[in-house]
């Protein structure tokens, strides 16, 4: 992976408690399930930074060698990956998403 892709991605993640790394923009999801995740994320009430790859094809295949996850989205949490749309959603539905997004005391 490229170095500097790499460093710009941690640097991203070190900086922004919530980061979701989608195809698209949380205003205008250029996905399916790049928006079913803005929308969990949104009916949760937290603020989160959205990165759109499909403006960087470095920061698309750079952010899938870095989870070692093939797809988009990507939500990262306090600096852990969470994981993709599907295990989102199984999150959310079980309520553990919601514990996660919880503020930190």
């Amino acid at each position: 992976m490229n170095q500097d892709i790499h460093n710009q991605i941690k640097k991203i993640i070190e900086e922004n408690r919530i980061v979701l790394f989608m195809k698209g923009t949380p205003e205008i999801p250029m996905c399916g399930f790049s928006a079913a995740v803005v929308n969990i994320l949104n009916i949760s009430g937290v603020e989160f930074l959205g990165i759109n790859v499909l403006d960087n094809d470095e920061m698309r295949q750079g952010i899938k060698e870095y989870s070692d996850w093939p797809t988009i989205p990507q939500l990262y949490i306090n600096q852990e990956f969470v994981g993709g749309c599907d295990i989102v959603q199984d999150m959310y539905k079980n309520g553990e998403l919601q514990d996660l997004l919880a503020p930190s005391s």
